[in-house]
């Protein structure tokens, strides 16, 4: 059964601008986190994992996009609006002890709303998923990572088996002031190789 995924409301006073941001401002938006816990929310995905001939986007991409956008705009993609949801980058992160790489261990995706085809810099709002649901690896240590990094404590038992925990910058310790040229910059790149 597939967890929630679950974006919390912006706890800063007054919200971040974009936290949530307005239906009809144009952004960029990029989710990521450990490839287990978007698992949790696509149990039925398979993932593309041979590096010499890669598919973009992974089965995930366009799935995880929606979802994110489902949880911050509180409606679905409108198929018949040019723009409302267009898949731009992905992100994949493997675990490098295996040589050849054949295991996604941390995955994003990004995703433009409105952004008009010829605008290289808008708005970007960065959102990362938390691993709670286990006690090994970078990500997890049964919620601690989440407290030491969060502006927030988490309570476990309101995500354990039951959501994915997925928090906008605004709402970290770690600020992320690069995150605008990094995920336009990697966008970019993305256009330049097709």
């Amino acid at each position: 059964m597939a967890f929630k995924l679950h974006i919390p409301p912006c706890i800063n006073t007054p919200a971040h601008p974009l936290h949530p941001p307005p239906p009809e401002k144009p952004l960029r938006i990029q989710i990521e986190g450990p490839a287990i816990a978007i698992q949790r929310l696509l149990p039925e995905i398979s993932w593309h994992c041979d590096p010499l001939s890669l598919v973009f986007p992974q089965q995930a991409g366009p799935q995880i996009a929606r979802l994110t956008f489902q949880k911050i705009y509180g409606r679905n993609v409108r198929p018949d609006l040019a723009n409302d949801m267009i898949v731009r980058d992905e992100y994949l992160g493997w675990v490098t002890d295996v040589t050849p790489y054949t295991h996604i261990d941390y995955y994003g995706v990004t995703f433009d709303h409105l952004v008009p085809p010829d605008d290289p810099d808008p708005d970007v709002l960065q959102i990362n998923i938390v691993e709670l649901e286990t006690d090994t690896g970078p990500f997890a240590h049964g919620g601690a990572y989440a407290n030491e990094t969060l502006l927030f404590a988490v309570d476990l038992a309101e995500y354990v088996g039951k959501k994915v925990l997925a928090v906008p910058r605004c709402c970290q310790k770690r600020k992320g002031t690069q995150d605008r040229m990094r995920v336009n910059s990697s966008v970019a790149e993305r256009d330049a190789e097709t």
